[in-house]
């Protein structure tokens, strides 16, 4: 994408995270922590770097706005409506994923 002036690489930047965004809320039955296990990254990550980027540029964004626009609606009624308890599985790949991590920053 280097051939790309920046103002289209940022509006092709901007329309994938938006389709990010769009495919997450299409598929609900994707759970934080299986994003956290296999990706490390979760939508609160996302809403967390959306308020990093504002604040890099000067642009006033809190965190709960950030999550309303990542999930899609207020991040109490996203919990409420879609969000399952973890099962013993997930947490321990959790805590698995976790605990390599701590490992290999130790290398």
């Amino acid at each position: 994408m280097q051939h790309l002036d920046d103002a289209t690489r940022t509006e092709l930047e901007a329309a994938a995270f938006r389709r990010l965004l769009r495919h997450l809320d299409e598929h609900k039955e994707v759970q934080n922590i299986d994003l956290m296990i296999l990706a490390d990254f979760c939508r609160n990550c996302l809403s967390k770097w959306l308020v990093a980027a504002a604040d890099e540029h000067g642009a006033d964004l809190d965190y709960e706005a950030a999550r309303d626009y990542v999930y899609g609606m207020p991040y109490s009624e996203w919990k409420a409506r879609y969000q399952q308890e973890a099962t013993p599985q997930q947490i321990a790949a959790f805590e698995a994923r976790q605990a390599a991590k701590q490992e290999q920053k130790k290398e």
